[in-house]
């Protein structure tokens, strides 16, 4: 449920993020007669998302017949990846998102292309909403509870409805700063638990030698009941480690933590120099 929290929270609060600025700034503007087109292209981008969950869950039938486990070990580490690409970008771009939105928004405007106001909300919605997916198609395979799994989503879907009204509605002392290199801590470690939860799956169907367990924590906290579980989501608590799997943990978390927060040993005078934009794909 805290895995879900997080990862839904902070994906739907970038979606509400984007429909901010571009709200905000057509009202800067004077151009609130082109709200309809943001308004239509965000709820084309969550009708969109919803169908993307729909076809995911169409294949994933097939995709078990290739037996649970594999299926669960790929979805495992394919989460892993796109969690670490997602919290990498995040840490390089996330201050150049509102200078494009607006250059966007000034260029639809000039050539009266106003559908491009439509575009740019509608690929804020469905690119979080299709990550958030593929996220949590990832994280309900770990899950001892689909339920807590998705009432921790959808409490995070709406907490993050209530971050964005209240940024853009005068409440802006949420720092977002701040905001992104919490979420991006919290991220780190549900990637690290998910990449050792992958590499004990590997163990447990023969591609990795077995190991004795580190530890033995079950009596005092196991990671079947609530609060164990919780933690398991969250920051990839075990009771019975193995070693490959505490290995897969510490690594994962020194390499991830070097791209997500290396910036921070790089001196402030080289930090603030200009760079080019890079365009997200």
């Amino acid at each position: 449920m805290g895995a879900t929290f997080v990862v839904t929270l902070r994906e739907a609060f970038e979606a509400a993020l984007v429909l901010g600025i571009v709200y905000t700034y057509l009202d800067k503007i004077g151009g609130r007669a082109y709200y309809r087109y943001a308004t239509a292209g965000g709820a084309l981008g969550l009708l969109a998302s919803i169908a993307a969950g729909v076809a995911v869950s169409f294949l994933s039938g097939p995709l078990l017949d290739l037996g649970p486990d594999v299926v669960s070990a790929v979805v495992v580490f394919a989460a892993v990846i796109l969690l670490t690409w997602h919290g990498w970008w995040m840490r390089q771009h996330a201050r150049s998102i509102k200078g494009d939105v607006q250059r966007r928004i000034d260029q639809a405007r000039l050539t009266r292309r106003l559908w491009i106001i439509g575009l740019i909300a509608f690929t804020g919605v469905f690119r979080e909403g299709a990550e958030t997916i593929l996220f949590l198609w990832g994280l309900l395979t770990q899950a001892t509870s689909s339920v807590a799994g998705i009432a921790g989503g959808a409490l995070g879907v709406a907490t993050a409805a209530l971050l964005g009204w209240a940024i853009f509605r005068g409440g802006r002392r949420l720092s977002l700063p701040r905001f992104f290199t919490v979420t991006s801590a919290i991220l780190l470690f549900v990637s690290a638990g998910l990449f050792s939860t992958g590499v004990g799956q590997l163990q447990g169907l023969g591609v990795l030698p077995q190991s004795q367990a580190l530890w033995d924590t079950s009596v005092l906290l196991s990671d079947r009941s609530l609060v164990g579980a919780f933690l398991s989501g969250l920051l990839g608590y075990r009771a019975r480690p193995s070693a490959l799997e505490v290995g897969a943990y510490v690594t994962y978390v020194a390499v991830a933590g070097l791209l997500f927060f290396g910036n921070v040993l790089v001196p402030a005078r080289q930090r603030s120099e200009p760079r080019p934009d890079v365009a997200r794909p």
